[in-house]
């Protein structure tokens, strides 16, 4: 049984991507900067499990990268997408010989617009998101609207399973401790990061956009878009005791 278990383990392995960069401003990136040219990886993450294959976010859609215009709008001022046809995430995923198919799960950490080009992109996979952040995408304050492309997860036949904020906070996706969604409000409402249990590697917490540089992690400022100061606030405050009793290595963006 041991050497079982040994075996189980050591199939889960994590791998990270980006769909391109964002060209955009500091200030954009941490509130209150200057307004120099910035530019950012845009990641999202894969997960080999025994139990199923586990995308976290998908990044941008591959609308994107043929007309950024089209897909995005004026946000594209602000946020100026640089990415190729490749480097959607179906294609990254099959750079490692997974199928779309063979994804069991899509954890959605928010639905802004650098994270959900995967939505309906894996055809079997359950999308697990806060029903906050679901519900406020459809709903945007209007300061956060510009945030949420509608037609990048707003589509049929999508399985969504909802959490519920504190009331399945470090929710255990597949009951064995290797991945936990973590409820981590302020940058979005719904906003969820990721602490994954690897055999070699130990945990690691994906931070996602709850700190997104380690001046977010480490005080030194707020993220350059939050729907509550406060909760973003106290959600890296979290995860900070989070990475401690766990001896994570953090990974922020």
């Amino acid at each position: 049984m041991l050497e079982q278990t040994k075996k189980f383990n050591s199939a889960i392995k994590l791998y990270m991507f980006q769909t391109g960069t964002l060209k955009t401003k500091l200030k954009y990136i941490k509130m209150n900067q200057s307004n120099e040219d910035f530019e950012i990886p845009v990641p999202w993450f894969l997960i080999k499990h025994p139990h199923g294959n586990v995308v976290i976010d998908g990044g941008i859609a591959i609308e994107v990268a043929i007309d950024k215009h089209a897909h995005w709008g004026s946000v594209v001022d602000a946020y100026d997408p640089v990415m190729t046809k490749y480097e959607n995430c179906v294609e990254q995923t099959k750079s490692i010989g997974v199928n779309v198919e063979d994804v069991k799960y899509l954890i959605q950490s928010h639905l802004h617009l650098d994270h959900s080009g995967g939505v309906g992109r894996f055809p079997n996979a359950i999308h697990v998101v806060q029903r906050l952040e679901y519900d406020y995408a459809h709903n945007p304050d209007w300061f956060a609207s510009p945030a949420y492309i509608r037609k990048d997860f707003d589509k049929p036949n999508i399985h969504w399973k909802f959490l519920n904020d504190k009331k399945t906070d470090f929710y255990d996706l597949y009951g064995d401790g290797s991945i936990k969604i973590i409820f981590t409000p302020g940058h979005s409402p719904g906003h969820q990061s990721i602490l994954v249990k690897l055999p070699k590697s130990g945990s690691i917490l994906l931070t996602i956009d709850a700190a997104y540089t380690l001046d977010h992690w480490e005080n030194k400022c707020l993220p350059g878009l939050v729907t509550s100061s406060t909760q973003a606030a106290e959600s890296v405050k979290k995860l900070r005791k989070v990475a401690k009793e766990n001896k994570a290595l953090v990974v922020t963006g």
